[in-house]
């Protein structure tokens, strides 16, 4: 099972960076969305590729046109209202965010809105009320969970990388995991992000061929090579952020002829959720 997602941001739209951390910061920037949105439409259409785009709030209400071109042919999710990591808020803070987040998108695109993803996958065990908070704003897919340690949150006990279902308070929400490899101890997801701007797509290529479940995500960002660089960036952030943007919409062209990619509605129904493993927090 292959699964495409796309976390539909602006170029900078990156965690821990001070240059833009806050909403009122991010009107200094150029917008590069509709031109990125526009790439990624026209790379699904010639490979024939369907996806799960995972969009913020934000990103909505300013570009609205680029966001029903989305959900004239796949499937839209939210992504909160304004990028905040889960845990740094309270459970209010979250459901006022995933709500108004919602709301947005259901209003601009007339469709229902039944998966989220957490900014920076960062639902931690400590989080499990997030889920129940999804429940009861009408989501039925999560796909927040990195079952492992993550810079920004991660699950360490989720015990498969595959779909599950995860119990919480009486709920139970079905998950879409991201997919990873490790090596030398450190869990690489190569089929999107940074990683897979960095490795050659043989490598990509070879990983993928090995994993029965994959879910990949990339960013616009992830493949527009000519954005400007955010100013003041550790070495360190700059290179994850910039490396390999040359080659990344050649690869994921590559990629998408390669592999058959689906989105999250659809592979819901090639789950047989009988048998998925429960994870309770």
């Amino acid at each position: 099972m292959n699964i495409l997602t796309f976390d539909v941001e602006e170029w900078f739209h990156l965690l821990d960076c001070d240059a833009t951390a806050s909403v009122a910061q991010w009107d200094w920037f150029e917008s590069r969305l509709d031109a990125n949105v526009d790439r990624i439409l026209q790379i699904l259409d010639e490979t024939g590729s369907q996806a799960t785009f995972f969009v913020l709030g934000w990103i909505a209400r300013r570009y609205p046109a680029a966001i029903r071109r989305i959900a004239e042919k796949y499937q839209v999710g939210c992504h909160t209202m304004e990028h905040r990591l889960v845990w740094k808020g309270s459970r209010e803070d979250f459901r006022q965010d995933v709500d108004t987040g919602v709301k947005m998108l259901e209003d601009i695109t007339g469709q229902k809105v039944d998966a989220f993803r957490a900014p920076g996958f960062s639902i931690r065990e400590t989080e499990g009320w997030a889920f129940e908070i999804l429940h009861e704003l009408g989501i039925r897919f999560d796909a927040s969970v990195f079952p492992a340690a993550h810079a920004h949150g991660g699950m360490p006990s989720f015990p498969v990388m595959e779909p599950a279902l995860i119990q919480y308070n009486g709920i139970t929400m079905k998950e879409f995991p991201v997919s990873f490899k490790t090596v030398a101890g450190k869990h690489l997801v190569f089929n999107g992000g940074g990683y897979f701007r960095l490795f050659p797509y043989a490598l990509i290529r070879a990983w993928s061929l090995r994993q029965p479940y994959l879910l990949s995500y990339i960013h616009p960002r992830d493949l527009d090579a000519g954005q400007p660089m955010v100013p003041d960036l550790p070495l360190k952030r700059k290179f994850r952020s910039y490396v390999g943007l040359k080659t990344a919409e050649s690869k994921l062209r590559r990629y998408l002829t390669d592999f058959s990619f689906t989105d999250i509605r659809q592979a819901d129904a090639q789950v047989d959720w009988s048998k998925a493993r429960v994870f309770s927090l």
